[in-house]
């Protein structure tokens, strides 16, 4: 590490060398200077600051072209080539108004800052604005504003997420989740919260060359806000129906003018519950949790940067499994269940991360170290029959020894330098070990004779996976002629996994007996995921493009069940998909429209099929199937009319089984053709903003927000019995916006529409959030 920082140190010396000074003006098309407008030279760390004349100025800068970023509260965000060629470069630059014209979004989803017109590949961004106004505060929340995305859980917070009809279907995700630059490794380890967030970018498609293992489906990225030299923060309050408040609370300030920067920020979360216990008249699904975020961010040079994050979630849920005994009773009773044990769900995750970022003359460098922890555990058993009878019940409070995950994670990467030329390019290496020791109980209470199994024992498994894997990986974009852009990657991924069991049964009041000594096995897996695509620039506002992408989900061993038929200790083998994608990408009306569109089809094999044991709930993965998934996309934000903004995406489906054979009651039953679950077959949503201004500044508006969403057909098990038709919501928000303080009501499925959010194979259902009322009040500062 020594050695790291000093070359790093020593190549921002020779830079300094090669200075420039790149200075200007900022104003609004009326001619007005703009006072605080941000700007920053994207893909290196030159930021600046106009001040009251409206000025700026960035030294020391190598010489060549870049992209300037400008981005002003009621401005809309611009990006501007610029070309530093000489001692002192001065530029002049206008803002337009927001309602004018769309914000020029800039995204990282080829692990650099591009503009998102130009990549050749199917992105949805969500701006900070965009995220406080549909009012996303769980990652499940971006279903249906991310066409093709579906998100659900059964009430323990761990999401299962769809896009284009690859699922997540074990702990090992489908869909990767990236946070600040991190893998969060699996579902135990990912934290769902969100707030204090700058943008989430959603990649659509494979994206295993520069993403790695279980990004499949694609990549949810998001970015938080982090501190720079400007000091400012926030207070917002959200309260709402059903006891549901929200308190959070950041602040981002330099310590050091333009070297040391601390960032904090908090949210505390308090939730009554939708459900009702019928066993005891309480409330069953209660909660409460607090997320912080701590940034500190060092500069020891423009060039080089080294930032240490933390973030630590600690949850307190009551009610995990709020889950009615089928659909039809789900339905006929809603928000009703009837369990005899209950319990609190103690989840406790930290992620921490340390990047060291070089962003110099000839290329660009990242060190991302990253240590994730999960700790999740029932104070006492929890129900596992989800009924009221004394039959089964799951215990994993072990100790803390036990219900851990640990994972360690490194990246190192280089890539081109951020002015501009027809050759990027981007390559690394990158290394992860994880540690998941679990021991879980099933006990048999007085009633299991009712479900055909003993009374009064507990089958006890413990499960323990040791799993690290290495990967080296490259991309690159070359301008064959002008207008026509070529990209090409690979990355090699190679995995080890090992897995110990041990089997013990265990009479109440007497000692356990070990059934299955400790027993283990071991596998290894490798991959390779190539990747091409070709982006055609029609004219400097539409690029029409044509993928190919390969992406795999990591292999692993079945764990050990209390179902004498499930053998432990078997491998099962990576999943691969081959992905071909069409899209084409615009803007209309000056920027005031912007209209991206695309066509996908997606062929698995050696698809891996879940089944859940129960009553253990344990899922075993096995290779069964053949998967084709074909659909469409499109996304469309539009500002041409002064005072209205529209957004709308829409995505269409259609995932079947070409070949699907599962055992069940010993005989093989075919469900080929069948549906893939989790997967609505058409999602839409709409988003119209009204907005009234005040004053003549246009810094206090009103604003009424409807929006429809549209969820189409799907299917939650893999013989297609349990079905949730199409249905409609409505949301609605009225309130006051300015550039310090924000005054909404709003209100959440406006027609209380009651439909199956998340279902288990044996039919035990968890119905989607009921009508909501709420307010909420911010502060910025």
């Amino acid at each position: 590490m020594k050695f790291l920082l000093s070359v790093t140190i020593f190549c921002s010396l020779i830079i300094s060398a090669h200075a420039q000074t790149l200075s200007g003006t900022v104003k609004n098309a009326d001619g007005n200077l703009l006072e605080n407008t941000t700007l920053r030279l994207i893909n290196t760390n030159y930021s600046s600051t106009t001040n009251k004349s409206g000025t700026f100025q960035f030294k020391h800068i190598p010489q060549g072209k870049y992209i300037l970023e400008l981005s002003h509260f009621g401005y809309s965000t611009l990006n501007t080539t610029v070309d530093v060629n000489g001692k002192l470069t001065n530029i002049d630059i206008v803002l337009n108004r927001s309602d004018r014209q769309l914000d020029e979004v800039v995204i990282t989803a080829q692990k650099r800052e591009e503009s998102l017109q130009n990549v050749p590949a199917s992105v949805s961004s969500l701006s900070a604005n965009q995220i406080y106004n549909y009012r996303i505060w769980n990652l499940k929340d971006i279903g249906g504003i991310v066409p093709n995305l579906f998100a659900s859980n059964p009430g323990d917070n761990r999401n299962v997420t769809s896009i284009r009809g690859i699922v997540n279907t074990s702990y090992d995700p489908a869909v990767t989740t990236y946070i600040d630059d991190v893998n969060q490794f699996s579902l135990d380890t990912y934290i769902p919260q969100l707030f204090d967030v700058d943008r989430i970018e959603v990649l659509r498609g494979p994206q295993s060359t520069l993403y790695g293992r279980n990004a499949m489906g694609g990549v949810i990225n998001v970015v938080t806000k982090q501190p720079s030299n400007t000091a400012e923060g926030f207070a917002e309050v959200d309260v709402a129906g059903y006891n549901t408040q929200r308190y959070s609370l950041g602040l981002r300030l330099p310590l050091i003018s333009n070297k040391l920067f601390l960032g904090v920020a908090g949210l505390y979360n308090t939730f009554g519950g939708f459900y009702t216990n019928e066993y005891n008249g309480n409330k069953l699904d209660k909660q409460h949790s607090f997320l912080g975020n701590y940034y500190l961010k060092y500069l020891p040079t423009q060039t080089l940067s080294i930032t240490l994050n933390v973030k630590n979630y600690a949850n307190r849920n009551n009610g995990p499994f709020a889950l009615a005994g089928s659909p039809d009773e789900a339905l006929s009773k809603p928000f009703t269940a009837n369990q005899n044990a209950t319990t609190t769900m103690v989840d406790n995750i930290i992620n921490t991360s340390l990047a060291i970022n070089y962003k110099g003359r000839d290329f660009n460098f990242i060190s991302s170290s990253a240590y994730q922890k999960n700790y999740r555990f029932y104070t006492t058993p929890i129900d596992g029959d989800f009924s009221p009878l004394d039959a089964v019940s799951i215990i994993n409070n072990y100790g803390t020894k036990f219900n851990k995950v640990e994972v360690a994670t490194q990246e190192f990467r280089f890539s081109s330098p951020a002015t501009l030329s027809d050759f990027k390019w981007t390559t690394g290496v990158y290394g992860f070990y994880k540690y998941s020791p679990t021991k879980q109980g099933t006990h048999y209470g007085d009633d299991a004779a009712a479900l055909g199994a003993p009374p009064n024992l507990t089958n006890i498994n413990t499960n323990t996976e040791r799993n690290y894997g290495t990967a080296i990986f490259g991309q690159l974009t070359y301008t064959i002629v002008p207008k026509l852009d070529l990209t090409a990657g690979i990355r090699y991924d190679h995995e080890s996994k090992k897995t110990n069991v041990i089997g013990e049964y265990q009479p109440d009041g007497g000692e356990s007996a070990v059934f299955r000594p400790d027993t283990f096995a071991k596998a290894s897996f490798n991959a390779i995921t190539p990747k091409v695509s070709l982006l055609y620039t029609i004219n400097d506002l539409s690029n029409l493009y044509g993928a190919f992408s390969r992406g795999f989900r990591a292999g692993g061993i079945s764990q050990l069940s209390g179902d004498p038929s499930q053998v432990p200790l078997v491998a099962y083998q990576p999943e691969y998909s081959s992905n071909y994608e069409l899209g084409f990408k615009n803007l209309f009306f000056d920027k005031k429209l912007r209209l991206n569109m695309s066509l996908f089809y997606t062929h698995v094999n050696n698809a891996q099929v879940p089944t859940l044991i129960l009553p253990d709930a344990i899922t075993v993965i096995k290779n069964t199937g053949v998967l084709n998934s074909k659909g469409a996309e499109l996304t469309l934000q539009a500002n041409t009319w002064k005072w209205l903004s529209i957004d709308y995406n829409f995505g269409y489906t259609h995932a079947r089984y070409k070949n699907l054979q599962l055992a069940s009651n010993g005989e093989t039953v075919n469900y080929d053709n069948n549906r893939q679950i989790f997967t609505p077959d058409v999602t839409s949503m709409l988003a119209i903003q009204l907005m009234k201004p005040l004053n003549y500044k246009n810094e206090v508006r009103l604003i009424l927000r409807p929006e429809w969403k549209l969820t189409g057909t799907q299917y939650f098990d893999l013989a297609n019995n349990i079905k949730q038709n199409a249905y409609n919501q409505f949301n609605c928000r009225f309130g006051a916006t300015s550039k310090y303080v924000d005054v909404f009501i709003w209100a959440n499925n406006i027609t209380n529409k009651h439909y199956i959010d998340y279902a288990y194979d044996f039919g035990a259902t968890h119905l989607g959030n009921p009508r909501l009322y709420g307010v909420t009040l911010k502060r910025d500062f």
